[in-house]
């Protein structure tokens, strides 16, 4: 086979490292001289660096450092992308200090390169550094610093590279939108996403929807929430992925549209429902008081032969609490731990004891919060727990939790006032007054409460 078509055979299958390891056999085996087809190496080189395996991008490198092909600045940008993919910044110093010295430093994709390898190892300075320095930038030399920032919580950066950039791309977008979403700036997402439909030429991907659902859930707009999926519709993008269904099926869930919701999970093919897809649904269940729904959800989820995960349990759990449900979730509760071997964390146990407090089982909710490993117990279960005492009046058992709020937490005045209406509501008073006293002698914080009217 010549160059040509190993050539063409590599262009075809990028990242394939099947197609790679036979067309580097072929190469060794024939007695090619890889060192006259630099495009060849070149292409070879890509096909490590951009796949599963950039180590052996550097094997290739190796073995031809000492009588190489003519290496090109396509060389240098590719052995640093295989360094980002390994997240290696030691080689990629390496590179950095070869590609300035034979002369390739300013080359735009080198440069990017380089760029995108100190951002993929967390080093925003030195990828800053490089960014200011280049006398030419393209579009994803932009979309790296960008995305690279987004990436590690600097958004308040990524947006005002954004705001410079020339040229904005689909990719820009989105990585705002995301930096937008994940600041919990939800108004402004929409309102980028907005401004980007408006844009002829720019078409958002399954990404970009991924990324503004979110937004749109968290700020429960409904309208937002079905201009969007209609847009997913006529992009096409529900019946191909997903991950957008899924998210589009929590979104009307948290917009309090329950019931579209539901007809989104039953248009989903048993075949295609992940275990997101039954999470998403039976958590909509129990935000919603449908604690039946969920168990009957979870149920069929166990019948499909998917294993629940720990954020699943959570969502049954959930529902249960909020249904009233309280064997099934001690059900649920016993199954995650002897069945399905996942160790409970502080939200599950927290789920549980407001679960048995609600219903005014507090022997058995006290006996649950003190039996809770200590490395993940906090003094949230016990203000579930003083919440509860105060719900049923039961001042005995109050003031033990009380007593355990304060040996771990003596700053929050929430406590002291609970304990306090405790005491009012079985008519002692002059305890009730006791502790109030104690509130304002102690200055604890207490958050003020807010009125409507």
């Amino acid at each position: 086979m010549n160059p040509q078509k190993l050539f063409f055979l590599l262009a075809k299958h990028p990242s394939n490292r099947r197609v790679a390891q036979q067309v580097h056999s072929h190469i060794l085996t024939s007695g090619l001289i890889l060192q006259r087809h630099a495009i060849l190496f070149n292409a070879l080189l890509r096909c490590y660096s951009h796949g599963d395996f950039p180590h052996q991008a550097f094997s290739l490198y190796k073995h031809f450092l000492y009588s190489p092909p003519p290496f090109d600045s396509f060389t240098y940008s590719f052995l640093l992308h295989a360094c980002s993919n390994l997240e290696s910044v030691i080689p990629g110093y390496q590179l950095h200090a070869i590609s300035f010295k034979v002369g390739f430093h300013f080359h735009v994709y080198v440069q990017t390169a380089l760029a995108n390898m100190y951002v993929s190892c967390g080093l925003l300075r030195e990828a800053h550094q490089v960014f200011d320095e280049m006398p030419e930038r393209n579009f994803v030399t932009w979309n790296v610093m960008i995305t690279g920032l987004a990436k590690w919580g600097k958004f308040e950066s990524a947006i005002s590279l954004f705001d410079r950039m020339p040229t904005r791309t689909v990719v820009s977008w989105t990585a705002i939108i995301d930096a937008y979403t994940r600041m919990n700036q939800h108004e402004e997402a929409v309102a980028v996403f907005r401004r980007m439909a408006s844009h002829d030429g720019i078409q958002p991907t399954e990404i970009t929807f991924l990324a503004i659902i979110p937004a749109a859930s968290n700020l429960g707009a409904l309208d937002v929430c079905q201009s969007i999926h209609a847009y997913v519709e006529k992009r096409g993008f529900r019946a191909s992925d997903i991950r957008i269904t899924n998210s589009l099926l929590d979104s009307y869930s948290k917009c309090g549209c329950i019931a579209s919701a539901y007809r989104f999970f039953e248009e989903i093919s048993l075949e295609r429902k992940n275990l997101i897809s039954w999470s998403s649904i039976i958590s909509g269940f129990a935000m919603h008081g449908m604690g039946k729904e969920a168990v009957e959800n979870f149920e069929k989820m166990e019948e499909s032969g998917l294993k629940p995960n720990r954020v699943t349990l959570l969502s049954v759990l959930n529902g249960c609490s909020h249904g009233g449900l309280v064997e099934e979730g001690l059900k649920f509760f016993e199954k995650m731990v002897n069945e399905y071997e996942i160790a409970p964390d502080i939200k599950h146990y927290g789920c549980l004891i407001d679960m048995l407090g609600r219903t005014g089982r507090l022997e058995e909710a006290e006996k649950i919060a003190s039996g809770i490993p200590s490395e993940i117990a906090n003094v949230v279960i016990w203000r579930t727990l003083l919440g509860a005492c105060s719900f049923h009046d039961n001042v005995e058992m109050g003031e033990r939790v009380t007593r355990k709020i304060l040996d771990m937490e003596r700053g929050y005045g929430g406590d002291y006032v609970l304990m306090s209406n405790i005491f009012a509501s079985v008519g002692r008073y002059d305890d009730s007054e006791k502790v109030r006293r104690l509130l304002d002698e102690r200055k604890a914080f207490k958050l003020p409460g807010h009125s409507f009217v």
